[in-house]
């Protein structure tokens, strides 16, 4: 925007009156017959030149640009500087485009800030009905079983115990939730305490897989860890925490993989840094669902996700501890082929 400076504006001003009223001046003198109106009419356009330039630049000193600066000053202590004081001296023939660029920088950031907002709440309005959904099913599961018994099931001594051990997995996926929720939340917050300590991944991983050896000859999954060239490699993280991670990745890996499919865990030194993939040769993930995979309750295959028993909330976790550690993670999928997670843990020095 191109601005003039203020005695410039006072001079073009000052000059437009003084001419109009010189002319106005001429054609009365020289209407009434006055000699030397050329000399009356000059006098005039000075006098008037110099009244209105005075005038002029006095309103503009002590008035509209005192008066812009109040309006500077109160939109800087809004914006950019709570202690109300001008950073630096402005010019009175920058002020106006300042404050421009400032109004226009302001409507830039509340519109990002506002299309924000609007995610956000679209991303609380999915949760909430996600959240609903995952805690009605097993809360109408268990009421059914409950009524069951209640209306008679009870005394039927094929399906009482039947019914009680169903609604006690129910309540027992019901609490997973709770419990993942609680920790998902508390990760969010920041409130969650990290007790990190040096300790032997190459140790963790082996202990995970062990753990999980019968549930992957259950789906008939072959399990394999590779460790790198080194014996050990000696992490400082939360060692129960990265467990969780490890095991969130490894039973997703199981849910999804084929029929006498494989799983494998591989290690890699970077330096100061360890790179751990877990991959598989499953059923792989659609490139568009990638972008949401760390989502609460985001489900690539929502049938089968629930029929495997899963809270939805395992890849979240993974991340928010992951992040929690200051570390991120990745995932590369190739549908019919496989995924693999990849993520970095800090060495131990």
């Amino acid at each position: 925007m191109k601005t003039y400076k203020p005695a410039r504006i006072t001079i073009y001003t000052s000059l437009l009156i003084s001419l109009v009223s010189a002319v106005v001046v001429l054609v009365i003198l020289n209407r009434n017959g006055v000699e030397w109106f050329w000399a009356y009419t000059l006098l005039t356009f000075a006098l008037i030149f110099l009244a209105s330039y005075r005038i002029i630049n006095y309103a503009l000193a002590n008035y509209f640009y005192h008066s812009i600066r109040i309006i500077y000053r109160n939109i800087l202590q809004l914006k950019t500087n709570p202690s109300g004081t001008i950073p630096r001296k402005i010019p009175d023939d920058r002020i106006i485009s300042e404050i421009n660029r400032i109004i226009i920088d302001w409507e830039k950031g509340n519109k990002e800030e506002i299309d924000h907002l609007k995610e956000m709440e679209n991303f609380r309005k999915d949760f909430l009905g996600n959240v609903s959904h995952e805690l009605k099913t097993p809360i109408f599961t268990i009421q059914g079983y409950i009524h069951t018994l209640i209306d008679g099931g009870i005394e039927d001594q094929e399906i009482n115990m039947l019914y009680l051990q169903k609604a006690a997995r129910s309540i027992d996926r019901l609490i997973s939730i709770v419990d993942d929720l609680e920790s998902i939340s508390k990760l969010e917050a920041g409130e969650m305490i990290l007790e990190n300590r040096t300790f032997d991944l190459n140790e963790l991983i082996a202990d995970v897989m062990e753990s999980l050896e019968l549930r992957a000859k259950e789906q008939n999954i072959n399990i394999f860890f590779e460790p790198g060239k080194a014996a050990h490699n000696f992490v400082y993280a939360d060692k129960e925490r990265i467990r969780q991670v490890l095991v969130n990745l490894l039973v997703n890996s199981i849910k999804y993989g084929k029929l006498n499919g494989v799983t494998r865990v591989n290690i890699e030194d970077l330096g100061d840094y360890v790179t751990v993939d877990v991959s598989d040769n499953g059923i792989g993930i659609e490139k568009h669902h990638l972008a949401r995979l760390f989502e609460r309750f985001y489900r690539v295959d929502k049938s089968r996700s629930r029929e495997q028993g899963g809270t939805g909330l395992g890849l979240a976790i993974v991340k928010h501890i992951l992040e929690a550690h200051h570390q991120k993670i990745s995932v590369d999928s190739t549908p019919g082929e496989g995924t693999t997670f990849t993520f970095t843990l800090k060495k131990s020095i």
